[in-house]
């Protein structure tokens, strides 16, 4: 039976007034940003010498101090720095994690407010403050959203604050920026793009338009992913992933993730991996598990990551699609331990704004199984 599409759904799709793409885009930032003064930029240690690339006048000051995975004492660290500058444009220059600290920057520093008044959707009051983003990863499509996510150090649950005052004004796509990122990172953070286009094509809130970008990004990864793995200086290779990344950022507002990412978090918190690499380990298991529910749309997604076959050997297929990468596969080769796996699976569980969206139930022993066979 075909799977139906629900044109009736009302759903709403932002995208950042302005997008520069191609190699040496970072350059046009400057031009955009020439009438303003004070510039707050959020980055790392290796993204902040991008900071000339970007050609900005007036007074620019430079944030570094983040922990990969940013909690609430490093966003409140990041808020009393952009208090005292007082910027009148922020710009995250980084991975998913730095671009979600430049969007609450962005919203909050101008208010006495902190994360926790603003935790959920539409709680933030409004926006003085321009914002641009500029991703020198492929992977998260932060850039092109309106969620960002804290952790919260004593629970490590995750925070989400939607909103569409945290939209960028602009987003520079580079490829250029991506050429030094090492190649276990690009087939990561690959995979989590990839991740986001396929849990948002299979979702139970699946729409056509948001199909339409999950395909162009599901099939961009297909092309791209292997050779910029291979080459990391393949300039339309990057680009190809970058916008993939991009198309799934698209996905992510009005139709999110699903069983995917909720069983992701945890891994990520209790072994410390980083966001992409949790979610290449889990993406085969997933995209097994819910191939039943989404029969034509998994054989869609097969085809154009090359690994169409016979239904019962999806699993091993994709697996090896991401172990082919370099991606390590086994929970126990991060430190996990089969004593754990029920506690985690309770947490991914407990994430039901994403576990909800799944297109097959999925229960605490089910998360729990797919955690023991990805060990």
């Amino acid at each position: 039976m075909a799977e139906q599409l629900d044109l009736a759904r009302l759903i709403t799709l932002v995208q950042p007034a302005r997008l520069e793409i191609g190699a040496g885009a970072a350059a046009r930032l400057g031009t955009w940003a020439a009438g303003y003064q004070r510039i707050f930029i959020v980055a790392m240690a290796p993204t902040v010498g991008f900071v000339d690339r970007l050609g900005l006048n007036g007074v620019v000051e430079t944030f570094v101090d983040l922990p990969p995975e940013p909690d609430l004492a490093a966003l409140a660290s990041t808020l009393a720095a952009a208090r005292a500058f007082k910027p009148d444009l922020v710009i995250g220059l980084g991975g998913g994690s730095v671009m979600d600290v430049a969007k609450l920057v962005a919203v909050l520093w101008d208010t006495d407010k902190q994360l926790m008044d603003v935790v959920g959707p539409h709680r933030v009051e409004g926006r003085r403050t321009a914002l641009a983003q500029v991703p020198t990863t492929s992977g998260t499509g932060s850039e092109a959203g309106i969620r960002a996510l804290i952790t919260d150090p004593v629970t490590l649950a995750k925070h989400a604050t939607e909103s569409v005052h945290m939209l960028a004004d602009i987003a520079i796509l580079d490829p250029e920026l991506t050429y030094s990122v090492p190649a276990a990172v690009t087939a990561a953070t690959g995979v989590d793009a990839l991740a986001h286009c396929v849990e948002a094509f299979t979702n139970i809130k699946a729409h056509p338009l948001i199909d339409g970008y999950a395909r162009m990004g599901i099939a961009l990864v297909g092309q791209y992913l292997a050779r910029a793995v291979r080459d990391g200086k393949d300039t339309e290779a990057r680009n190809g992933m970058m916008l993939a990344s991009y198309y799934g950022g698209l996905c992510l507002g009005p139709v999110n993730t699903a069983g995917g990412h909720a069983l992701a978090y945890p891994l990520g918190t209790r072994l410390n991996l980083p966001h992409g690499l949790a979610n290449a380990i889990i993406f085969p298991h997933v995209l097994a598990y819910n191939a039943g529910a989404r029969p034509e749309k998994t054989g869609e997604i097969a085809a154009m990551l090359g690994i169409e076959g016979d239904p019962t050997s999806l699993l091993d297929r994709a697996w090896r699609f991401c172990k082919d990468l370099g991606v390590e596969m086994s929970l126990a080769k991060h430190g996990a331990q089969e004593a754990d796996l029920d506690q985690w699976a309770e947490e991914a569980f407990a994430i039901k704004r994403l576990v909800d969206n799944n297109p097959r139930a999925l229960t605490a022993s089910a998360i729990a199984e797919i955690y023991r066979n990805a060990l």
